[in-house]
């Protein structure tokens, strides 16, 4: 059966009811759009840019046979019910505007804010990300979407750094630039149906912020200084979201320009419709960066979704501790998970103006989701295979790791300048 799940902070772990399904999703054949109107009464259309999906209430089995239908699978949603670990909520944190760089032991560790409660974590276990912004810093023009529960586009450390659809009035209830979408100014919200990907969870405003937080003096700083966060959402403020909208997100950020989907959320089995859907960012040369999840699995011997579609654009993150190991959450696998990244008490935005910590696979993916917007602003031209080449030769191969997924923790300056092990 097919569920997804957020990998969510502190270790934050989703439940999804076995059976807990919204209707069927229906891919219809080219030329067939029209059996919609006839047949499904009830059906609710998608036109994606690679075909065209009807999501119905009832059960047609008799369509799976019908020369129309490329094929039938259940539209999955997913509920978060309980967390195996409380968020970090620090009240010096919530209100204090300073500069945090120093709490950011992902971009700089320097073995003391990396600690945990009985040990000290490892300096220089992180992303070497001061070394890399002499070098590059990102690029205004490259858009990463966050495909996750929305961005507070208006948070102090984000706001500079968010994608505006400039072609769009906010407010007006028309779809100004014509692509289907009414008032998507910063985005569009697949939950609720409207323009407004506004966070009322946190969990994308926290990934947001570990891409792109703006170097702005006051609060955190991002992977890159510069970048436009493309802020899409189908996880609701509740935290559920549905299969077919999780597919409608992809293809939303791929026809408006996004350079990377990051993709804090996964799980369940297989999904034609989902692959397609990466496919279809794979052939518009768009990279896909997914969380390996939360469960402390092999991804060899037990599938997680997306990230273990075997497609050339989708990159696979594990995550690690403050002293260079696998934190003990994150799944791996040698075969099927392709790098580690910082994801163990991670402090970024939320919404609010405020700042938290979290931990889980879905900190770890942002992580790479920002190296990897630091590489294509340096180079432009670079292919799928030679970008994991890039990864996997550059990678620090850190003994805790290297047999955990095809390279160790990801090296940002190494990256960038193609220093190989």
């Amino acid at each position: 059966m097919k569920k997804l799940f957020l990998a969510l902070g502190m270790t934050c772990a989703l439940s999804a009811s076995a059976q807990n399904f919204n209707g069927y999703i229906v891919k219809l054949k080219p030329g067939f759009e029209s059996l919609v109107n006839t047949n499904m009464a009830d059906a609710q259309v998608r036109k994606l840019s690679f075909g065209t999906f009807a999501v119905v209430k009832q059960n047609f089995e008799g369509l799976v046979q019908d020369p129309a239908v490329e094929y039938v699978e259940k539209n999955w949603i997913i509920n978060l019910n309980d967390f195996s670990a409380p968020q970090h909520n620090d009240a010096s944190l919530t209100e204090n505007r300073d500069e945090q760089f120093s709490k950011q032991w992902g971009l700089m560790n320097d073995g003391r804010n990396s600690s945990g409660w009985f040990s000290r974590g490892k300096a220089g276990e992180d992303i070497n990300a001061t070394a890399a912004w002499n070098v590059e810093t990102g690029d205004r023009d490259l858009v990463v979407a966050v495909i996750d529960t929305g961005v507070d586009y208006t948070h102090a450390d984000l706001k500079a750094n968010t994608w505006k659809n400039e072609g769009e009035i906010a407010g007006n209830g028309i779809d100004d630039d014509g692509n289907g979408f009414v008032d998507d100014v910063y985005g569009y919200d697949f939950a609720n149906k409207d323009g407004d990907p506004m966070d009322g969870h946190s969990h994308g405003t926290h990934c947001a912020g570990v891409i792109g937080a703006r170097h702005n003096g006051t609060g955190i700083m991002g992977v890159m200084a510069n970048v436009k966060i493309m802020s899409i959402k189908f996880l609701s403020d509740s935290g559920s979201g549905e299969t077919i909208d999780a597919i409608s997100s992809i293809d939303y950020a791929v026809a408006n320009g996004a350079k990377i989907l990051s993709n804090s959320w996964g799980g369940g089995e297989y999904s034609e419709a989902l692959k397609e859907s990466i496919q279809n960012a794979r052939d518009k040369g768009v990279l896909f960066v997914a969380a390996a999840g939360n469960s402390s699995a092999d991804n060899d011997a037990r599938p997680t979704y997306p990230a273990n579609y075997d497609v050339e654009n989708v990159i696979t993150v594990g995550a690690m501790d403050g002293k260079g190991n696998r934190s003990s959450f994150s799944n791996y696998g040698q075969d099927t998970v392709h790098v580690f990244a910082p994801g163990s008490n991670i402090l970024s935005t939320v919404p609010g103006d405020r700042y938290k910590k979290m931990s889980g696979t879905s900190m770890a993916t942002p992580m790479v989701s920002g190296v990897l917007g630091l590489l294509l602003s340096k180079e432009e031209g670079l292919t799928f295979s030679q970008i994991k080449e890039r990864i996997y030769s550059t990678s620090v191969p850190n003994a805790g790791l290297i047999t955990k997924a095809k390279s160790g923790r990801i090296e940002a300056y190494r990256l960038l300048n193609n220093i190989q092990n």
